[in-house]
């Protein structure tokens, strides 16, 4: 069950620096619950340091963070993990561990290495698998899944968690437009459920269609954050991603394509 209090991140003017290269330039951001954040940009921008930033696998140089209005410093290893989910960029697997055993780490900061699955451990399993429809695999090793497959078992260990806040980078790279519009109307419905929900993407149309706010990073800054129709312009897509877009407005559908690429 989530908490009462309202799941909320406040991050303000983080810096960081990666072999004396400036990463991040001065971000400042709020999370709200309730909503699907998508952060975009293009590649190398600092989309997935920002998010290691925020789960504190990575220590900025400046600024400060609060999450449920607490200092991110002041949140224990398992505190932390039980509060905020978190599906990486890369999510090979490399054990034939069949697909319930691996969901079922997601409990892991719950009963710390407990011998047997609690009652509440077994429910969370269950309800997951069946939210992201997998139950038909669950017998199968996760070495021996589709890409499609594998992504929506991981994203089902995320939720298996129960955390209140999620954060996946790149969930839907490389998947067919089935399975994509799949993971993203996963992530809109545990937004929808309470919780705040993070996904870096590079779909522009799918961050539009689904995404309540978009930041809009480049080169470590933030450009702009906001609804889509104040972050996705033709302005900032010639300025951040040196391309031209159609954009095809049908009420209440908006349709952003990248079309041409700007000439150097």
């Amino acid at each position: 069950m989530l908490m009462n209090i309202k799941p909320v991140y406040h991050a303000r003017n983080i810096s960081f620096r990666r072999s004396g290269r400036k990463v991040l330039d001065d971000i400042s951001i709020t999370i709200e619950a309730g909503e699907l954040t998508a952060l975009i940009g293009p590649n190398s921008a600092g989309k997935s340091t920002l998010l290691e930033i925020l789960l504190g696998l990575v220590k900025n140089e400046t600024g400060s963070i609060l999450l449920q209005q607490r200092p991110l410093s002041d949140f224990s290893p398992t505190e932390l993990a039980t509060t905020v989910a978190y599906l990486p960029q890369q999510h090979e697997t490399h054990w034939p561990i069949s697909v319930y055993d691996y969901v079922a780490l997601g409990r892991i900061p719950h009963n710390r290495f407990a011998r047997a699955a609690s009652k509440d451990d077994i429910m969370q399993i269950e309800q997951v698998i069946d939210k992201t429809d997998i139950r038909h695999l669950i017998t199968r090793p996760v070495t021996n899944l589709s890409g499609g497959e594998l992504c929506r078992v991981s994203i089902a260990r995320v939720l298996a968690v129960n955390a209140d806040v999620i954060m996946v980078d790149e969930p839907i790279a490389g998947l067919d437009p089935s399975h994509q519009l799949s993971v993203m109307q996963l992530l809109k419905n545990e937004a929808e459920s309470g919780r705040a929900v993070v996904t870096v993407i590079h779909d522009l149309s799918l961050a539009c269609r689904f995404c309540d706010t978009l930041w809009l990073l480049d080169k470590g800054k933030m450009v702009c954050s906001g609804t889509a129709d104040k972050v996705l312009t033709d302005e900032h897509l010639r300025q951040v991603y040196q391309v031209t877009s159609k954009i095809i407005q049908s009420s209440p559908i908006k349709v952003i394509m990248p079309w041409e690429r700007i000439s150097e």
